[in-house]
């Protein structure tokens, strides 16, 4: 993998040329692209050209966009035939922005249809036979594969979180709103977020910072022991025994190391809030995508259908009410938070399950994108079988810094165990 960090330090003190990254870039990508298909089309020559040129804290550094995310220079199909040759006018807003900062657009990453269910022909690097997750397939198993250090995805429901916990790398969803959404095809207005992924927690913060306007960079800052609020048992999701025997391990890991880990039961209204998600989902997409439904309903897969076929079921009282109970679960999140600087749980039930025809489960993740809260992908283990399993870190509304210094801290401790 490439860290991001990394590359731009040799970069900027010319210990690295950019001819150099994008002949190593392009090698690896001749190399496992047949295999890993994380590209709806990239062009090595145009990025090379345009990291010559640029300037700025990501000067040169390739970035993949995933496929919902408008750029103005190339084709975005949002993961649907039905958008196959649809040129948007200008880039999103963050495109422009990572540009403006002087990163080089390598390529669209595969997505699955309209960032949903429907999977792509992505695999997963770290073995082919295993789902790369999704939405976000291309972006998670390009940065996992070598392809470029930094990517962007967005999150409905954990399609940042749990590819890159499949992928075994860092994947950044900030507190919602923290970047902006401009430009990117809605699938849910009230849930959709903007994230990155990297090879690592700094390099993820690195990159995240850079496009969100903020501070947080933690290389070279000495992390201290966060407070940890272990949340079990979850009443809406429950992790496989690899993944239960893993987490163990990280909280006597963390003890070790001189963490406060707290065991924490979630107050019963997370329950309700579980299930306003999908409500609020449901209802929005079917509201987003009807255009595409009344044009092209024959090009529409049919689990999209489905869930769109009960979205339009949903009552404006129904949803409203859905979303007085977000509001209630994010006022108890709130109040949750002030006893801990995260809360740890597992990215995802276990490893990447066997197989393309589904991109796994999001039990894990669906409730914190509702929150609006801060979620991290730590990378690091690895179960009996060498696939990755991620450790998620959710920290406060706003708490985005916070929240990546102590993932960094978990980073350290789950490479030494």
């Amino acid at each position: 993998m490439l860290s991001a960090l990394d590359l731009a330090r040799r970069l900027e003190s010319g210990t690295l040329t950019v001819d150099a990254l994008y002949d190593e870039i392009d090698g690896a990508i001749a190399a496992r692209e047949p295999e890993v298909r994380a590209f709806v089309q990239h062009d090595v020559a145009n990025a090379r050209a345009a990291a010559g040129r640029a300037r700025g804290p990501l000067a040169g550094l390739p970035l993949g966009v995933k496929d919902n995310i408008d750029t103005g220079d190339r084709i975005t199909t949002y993961g649907s035939p039905i958008h196959a040759e649809t040129r948007p006018a200008v880039d999103a807003a963050v495109v422009a922005l990572a540009r403006r900062a002087g990163a080089a657009v390598l390529g669209k990453t595969v997505t699955t249809e309209f960032a949903f269910f429907q999977p792509g022909p992505t695999r997963n690097p770290r073995n082919l036979d295993h789902t790369p997750g999704g939405s976000s397939s291309g972006s998670a198993a390009g940065v996992s594969a070598g392809f470029f250090p930094l990517a962007l995805g967005t999150q409905t429901g954990g399609s940042v979180v749990r590819p890159a916990a499949f992928c075994g790398i860092a994947g950044f969803k900030p507190t919602f709103g923290r970047l902006p959404i401009a430009g990117v095809k809605y699938f849910s207005w009230s849930l959709d977020t903007l994230g990155v992924f990297a090879a690592g927690v700094a390099d993820v913060a690195f990159g995240a910072g850079i496009l969100a306007g903020r501070d947080w960079r933690i290389d070279g800052e000495v992390a201290t022991p966060p407070r940890i609020g272990l949340v079990e048992p979850q009443p809406f999701a429950e992790a496989d025994p690899d993944m239960e025997a893993a987490q163990e391990r990280v909280r006597q890991s963390a003890e070790r190391a001189g963490a406060s880990v707290t065991r924490i039961a979630l107050p019963p209204i997370f329950r309700e809030a579980f299930a306003a998600h999908q409500t609020i989902q449901d209802y929005e997409a079917t509201r987003a995508l009807a255009a595409e439904t009344d044009l092209a309903p024959d090009r529409i897969s049919p689990v999209l259908r489905e869930t769109l076929e009960a979205g339009a079921a949903i009552s404006g009282e129904a949803y409203d009410a859905a979303q007085e109970t977000a509001a209630s679960a994010r006022r108890a999140f709130a109040d949750l938070m002030t006893t801990v600087d995260v809360l740890m749980t597992p990215s995802a039930p276990g490893a990447a399950p066997l197989g393309l025809a589904s991109t796994g489960s999001s039990v894990f993740n669906r409730v914190w994108t509702l929150m609006g809260a801060p979620a991290l992908n730590v990378p690091g283990l690895v179960n009996d079988a060498g696939l990755p399993l991620g450790m998620q870190a959710v920290g406060a509304i706003g708490a985005d810094r916070k929240t990546l210094l102590a993932g960094r801290w978990l980073e350290e401790r789950l490479r030494d165990m």
